[in-house]
């Protein structure tokens, strides 16, 4: 039996499929990451007229037919477009990591609103041209708290010392936190970082959002922030993601 459900949802990912079809990954508001196909989306334009492309947020009609495979995508009306972001390569790049990193830390079937309200408040201030590298740190963190997975950045996660009382923090990636110098020992895989990088990254997790792109992380602290929670981020995925390559490698080549 099939029954037609609506929900919110943001295109994570669209792909060609045959002549006329498209194969697409979304979050929901309600049911967490929802994978369905598109009859002839390719070549009817009036009836999904642009709902389906990557980072729009929409309202999604969607069936199944018995327990499992793709959603049949049955209509899609666009809520906001969002189309700021692709008329800039960097905003684009961005908003593909942003979305890539969604993907991987949502579940199919589990709803999960606060990484839904997370991702849409941060493709509106990708648009405002507002985003900037520290955000993008402070991006991963609350993605990475909503997911079940907040690295322990504010104490040892060994022993429990506080942040405060330890002089040379490192970095477990494995067990997701901060080792002081007494639990780091004959550890030379731990990465260092700045107790000035850690605070500043408390800082930007918990910082009331319109106030996020106010706050900055200097070059050095830039460096430990990507290094730290991209090494943590490709231990829980198990590799390292293709559009954080493409934009690191973009930046590498256009910045001076």
């Amino acid at each position: 039996m099939k029954s037609t459900q609506k929900t919110k949802a943001i295109v994570l990912r669209s792909l060609d499929y045959g002549e006329s079809d498209r194969i697409l990954t979304f979050l929901t508001d309600e049911f967490g990451k929802l994978k369905g196909i598109a009859k002839g989306a390719r070549r009817s334009k009036r009836r999904f007229a642009n709902a389906l492309e990557p980072f729009s947020l929409t309202t999604l009609l969607f069936s199944r037919r018995g327990g499992g495979g793709l959603a049949f995508i049955e209509g899609s009306d666009v809520i906001r477009h969002f189309a700021g972001i692709r008329e800039d390569l960097d905003r684009t790049l961005v908003a593909a990591c942003v979305a890539e990193l969604a993907e991987h830390f949502s579940v199919e079937g589990k709803k999960n609103l606060p990484l839904f309200d997370l991702l849409t408040d941060f493709l509106d201030l990708i648009e405002s041209g507002r985003m900037t590298e520290a955000a993008e740190r402070f991006f991963e963190l609350r993605l990475l708290k909503a997911a079940g997975f907040e690295p322990v950045l504010d104490r040892c996660v060994t022993c429990g010392a506080p942040l405060e009382g330890i002089e040379s923090p490192r970095f477990d990636c494995r067990e997701g936190g901060i080792r002081c110098a007494r639990c780091a020992v004959n550890s030379p895989d731990f990465i260092p970082v700045s107790a000035g990088t850690l605070r500043t990254l408390l800082m930007g997790r918990d910082i009331d959002f319109e106030r996020m792109p106010r706050v900055g992380l200097s070059g050095p602290m830039a460096r430990e922030g990507r290094e730290i929670l991209g090494c943590f981020i490709r231990h829980l995925t198990g590799r390292e993601l293709k559009s954080v390559s493409v934009l690191s490698e973009i930046r590498k080549r256009y910045t001076p």
